[in-house]
């Protein structure tokens, strides 16, 4: 296998919908998939949980899927990634066809500083003002937020939803569902081999699964152990 082979299959594909093992966490993604439909009525949506339950994952898998319907949306991996102007330029005179903002994506306002909390608390009131919407992480809930207490409050009026991890009970026959939908078979003693010596989050092994997917469809081979053991073994950041 070439070098540039191995590197496509080890690329991560883009975050969706259909590649997050939801689990207990379908209420959060169909609030989602109305948000990035166009359909949802709330004004916004703050999502909270611990690192590694994939909420990252879920902000950018929004954006996608907004993409395609609403114009225009604006992804911040991080509060201060917001500029300035993000709302100014749309704010036209009466009659001008500009489109408003329809959507601001915005990952780790805990992380938020001084200047960003400012900054985002106008954002979030001009964004409901012209009927626009927005879409938060945070590593906690609205209450236990470091935040200034305006803006604290302001996102928790949006609709609060905590995303949990999967349990490790749950995981294997996640995992083999996760492989039916894509149209392969895992056996138990692969699936207990990945859990054994992968990273155990969510994200990172349906990540090994895809990249495993095709990797065994380039080689026409069947995915077993040593597909698997030989796999993790390679210098691609899916083992570590």
């Amino acid at each position: 296998m070439s070098e540039q082979l191995v590197l496509d299959l080890a690329r991560a594909e883009p975050p969706t919908f259909a590649n997050f093992v939801g689990g207990a966490n379908r209420e959060a993604l169909a609030a989602l998939a109305a948000l990035a439909a166009g359909t949802s009525r709330e004004s916004g949506i703050l999502l909270w949980g611990a690192p590694g339950t994939g909420k990252s994952h879920l902000l950018r898998a929004t954006t996608l899927a907004a993409d395609e319907v609403l114009h225009p949306v604006l992804y911040c991996a991080t509060p201060g990634d917001v500029p300035d102007d993000v709302l100014a330029s749309h704010e036209t005179p009466a009659g001008d066809d500009a489109p408003p903002p329809a959507l601001l994506v915005v990952d780790a306002v805990d992380r938020a500083t001084e200047h960003d909390q400012a900054r985002l608390f106008t954002r979030v009131n001009r964004l409901a003002a012209i009927g626009g919407k927005w879409l938060a992480a945070a590593a906690v809930p609205p209450a236990r937020l470091a935040l200034r207490e305006d803006l604290r409050t302001r996102l928790a009026l949006g609709l609060v939803l905590e995303i949990v991890p999967l349990a490790d009970a749950d995981k294997p026959a996640a995992l083999a569902a996760y492989a039916r939908e894509r149209g392969f078979r895992l056996s138990d003693d692969v699936i207990v081999y990945l859990l054994a010596h992968g990273r155990r989050d969510m994200t990172s092994l349906v990540a090994t699964l895809a990249a495993l997917d095709r990797h065994s469809l380039a080689t026409q081979r069947s995915i077993t152990v040593p597909l698997l053991r030989d796999w993790l073994q390679r210098d691609l950041g899916l083992s570590r």
